[in-house]
């Protein structure tokens, strides 16, 4: 059995090569499988390996970053979900190009996921958003949620000049995968003029595992082998076009324009195949990097 780890935290980082070369060393000493982001703004992780492993890692890494209450999220898989260990410097560690949102001094407000099923529950008129990409909205969301209808999370600020001015008044909710593309996602809305934005406290990761699938419909994208897990955390049977890395539910997979290795019905009789922003080729630093919502 392995355990999946997925976090991320906000805080001022230096000597980044340094701190690289550092966790690269640890984690292929604990044979760990991954990515790793490191940004002046903080650090974002998906990590995978036998649990005393992992166990290892958060301990050195409360200390290594001086954070005593370092937590991450985990699930468990049959296998290893990643192919090698990566630890990289970036920018960001998500990906948004805004400047003055800064998650480490300032980010709106968290809502328990408990909480978001007590107001759906009850029927609490809210605007539920969902800040995640495309293709990843189209595996599953939840019911009545507003998908911002980007491509990439760089897109995001452009798509809120698109939302009804009167949502400014209502009370909204944003959610991702593990939660980090809302850290900049909540402030961006309030700098934009919304007056009730909350993120939800995890994601939809969180959200499976205190709420279970209520409210929810279809499955969450994660961006490792397992592509995507239903509300028990657990790997569903969906599975990526080798051509243009769409995710493929089951009911796509009997299409006849399926053809492993070949094509699906998103990229049939394309030369080249248009591919979302991230592939398993080569992946970008969004919510559950590797994989990070995560994220997360």
């Amino acid at each position: 059995m392995f355990i999946n780890l997925s976090c991320y935290h906000f805080l001022v980082l230096e000597n980044l090569p340094q701190l690289r070369e550092q966790l690269r060393n640890l984690c292929h000493a604990l044979n760990l499988k991954g990515t790793i982001l490191l940004a002046p703004e903080g650090i974002n992780f998906f990590v995978a390996g036998r649990r005393e492993a992992t166990d290892q890692l958060m301990t050195e890494l409360r200390t290594i970053l001086e954070l005593p209450h370092l937590t991450a999220k985990e699930s468990e898989s049959d296998k290893q979900p990643f192919r090698r260990m990566l630890v990289k410097v970036k920018q960001e560690i998500i990906a948004f190009g805004v400047e003055g949102i800064n998650p480490a001094r300032h980010t709106s407000p968290y809502l328990k996921p408990q909480t978001l099923k007590t107001w759906l529950d009850e029927g609490k008129p809210l605007v539920l958003l969902d800040t995640r990409n495309d293709y990843e909205v189209r595996m599953g969301t939840f019911k009545n949620a507003v998908p911002a209808k980007i491509r990439h999370f760089r897109n995001f600020p452009e798509a809120i000049k698109k939302l009804p001015p009167e949502w400014k008044n209502q009370t909204m909710v944003t959610f991702c995968t593990g939660g980090i593309r809302c850290e900049k996602a909540a402030p961006f809305l309030e700098r934009e003029g919304f007056q009730q934005v909350f993120q939800l406290e995890g994601g939809i990761l969180n959200y499976f595992k205190e709420c279970g699938g209520a409210h929810y419909q279809g499955e969450c994208f994660v961006f490792d082998q397992r592509v995507g897990v239903n509300p028990q955390l657990e790997e569903t049977t969906s599975v990526m076009c080798f051509a243009c890395q769409m995710p493929l539910t089951l009911e796509e997979q009997q299409h006849p324009h399926f053809k492993i290795e070949e094509s699906c019905p998103h990229c049939f009789g394309q030369e080249k195949p248009a591919k979302p922003p991230k592939t398993r080729r080569k992946r970008r630093n969004e919510e559950r990097i590797p994989s990070q919502e995560q994220k997360r």
